[in-house]
């Protein structure tokens, strides 16, 4: 793949509206680059607009399992995306738009997607989930693992993996992608994955995931805690034409915001080997700086529980998520009023090395965003630093997995710490050597 930077101007299928400045595709589908304008009423920044991803379609992010002597194995994808910082990355079995597989580019049809649309095989798993709130307006995706009993020949580009290798696999920076990660953490625990004993973190980890476990707070409490956070936060999200959004400057073929922070909308013109389509051109999101995603977790009763954050971000659909204790890019803070910055983010980064259980950079989604990446960390404490707060809870990993059964309850940068955290935990014992074709 062979991506090179272009002015939005030159963008070959899209075209700016005149009356708006609104970026969308020749085709009307795909996405489409908008303006958002936000109220919070009472908070340290109480209004901003910016521009924002709008995707109102939702794909599929599906992976295919099938087992060998007992050992579940995973069809996974290398595959390239405009954004990726270094190349191909593990990814799913399917990771397709809607106007993807519906083939409105004219292109290759989707591999293995009719496994997924009307599924054939067991279904492991099957939810709508969120994706970035702060970037995209109420995007998601269908998440799926389906288990097939016989073989599946691997094609070209495809191989079958041991779901142990893949959750070791997760450590490596940049190496297994955000569509991977969030139907990962989606998959139910399997045989043997609630551990037969051991010491260390590893071993609470895998214990933890067992529902027969116990939890700091009913699973119904979280979720009234989450209910009435919901039900009374005073959030006003809405679209608005692209150029409307104040603080923000059209210059040299790309838009910023007048300080330098958050990110740029850029252009990008793809030449692909491999790919349903050899080339195109599309804007994209290209961060500034690289964002810290930080659990701070504890043993409480010998169960290892996450201080998860009921975060509020504009695009999603139902305001209000569970994310990781700490889920920031500290740059963008620097101007801010101290009220603002993020409780808990000295926790995580001076944290003493004997306390860091995870500690990996990972990229975002490299089909919409450029070189999106951020630093995710897993950090063990005994006390809890914010007794009381209100937005604020420790959730025991069985419940996490629990709420990962059902939409909009886990942000997509949770979901990643939540497989990240699966990787730690000692796996039932098979073969690693290598994939089977």
């Amino acid at each position: 793949m062979r991506v090179t930077p272009l002015p939005l101007e030159e963008l070959a299928g899209w075209r700016e509206d005149a009356a708006t400045g609104d970026l969308r595709h020749a085709s009307g589908r795909f996405f489409s680059v908008e303006g958002l304008e936000v109220h919070r009423p009472g908070w340290a920044v109480s209004a901003w607009s910016q521009p924002i991803l709008h995707q109102p379609e939702a794909g599929i992010l599906g992976i295919l399992l099938r087992r060998v002597e007992g050992v579940p194995y995973l069809l996974m994808q290398a595959k390239n995306e405009p954004g990726n910082p270094d190349g191909a990355q593990l990814s799913p079995t399917v990771q397709a738009t809607r106007s993807n597989y519906t083939r409105v580019h004219q292109g290759k049809a989707v591999p293995y997607l009719d496994f997924f649309r009307q599924p054939r095989g067991r279904v492991l798993a099957d939810v709508r989930q969120s994706e970035q709130g702060a970037w995209f307006y109420r995007k998601r995706n269908r998440n799926m693992v389906v288990e097939v009993a016989g073989e599946v020949e691997a094609a070209e580009g495809f191989r079958w993996l041991p779901l142990r290798r893949v959750r070791e696999l997760l450590s490596v920076p940049d190496l297994v992608n955000m569509d991977a990660r969030t139907v990962l953490a989606c998959l139910p625990v399997q045989d043997g994955e609630h551990g037969d004993g051991g010491e260390g973190f590893g071993a609470a980890v895998a214990r933890s995931r067992d529902p027969r476990r116990g939890s700091r707070h009913h699973t119904a409490e979280l979720l009234s805690w989450l209910s009435g956070i919901r039900s009374t936060v005073d959030v006003q999200a809405r679209t608005v034409p692209l150029n409307q959004v104040s603080r923000w400057r059209r210059a040299g073929g790309r838009i910023s915001h007048e300080t330098g922070r958050f990110f740029d909308v850029i252009g990008v013109r793809v030449e692909a080997d491999g790919r349903e389509v050899v080339g195109w051109d599309q804007p994209m999101i290209s961060p500034v700086g690289t964002g810290v995603v930080g659990f701070l977790v504890r043993r409480i009763g010998g169960v290892v529980h996450a201080l998860a954050h009921a975060r509020v971000e504009p695009g999603y659909t139902d305001v209000v998520e569970l994310a990781p204790t700490v889920q920031c890019t500290p740059g963008n803070y620097d101007h801010l009023p101290s009220q603002a910055r993020p409780p808990l983010l000295a926790e995580v980064l001076d944290a003493p090395p004997e306390r860091v259980r995870f500690d990996t950079v990972l990229s975002e989604e490299g089909g919409r965003f450029y070189h999106a990446r951020n630093r995710y960390l897993v950090v063990e404490v005994d006390e809890d630093p914010l007794p009381g707060h209100p937005a604020f809870r420790w959730i025991a990993l069985h419940q996490l997995d629990e709420l990962l059964r059902h939409s909009y309850y886990l942000n997509v940068q949770a979901r990643t710490l939540n497989a990240c955290l699966h990787g730690l935990a000692h796996p039932a014992r098979e073969p690693v050597s290598g994939g089977v074709r």
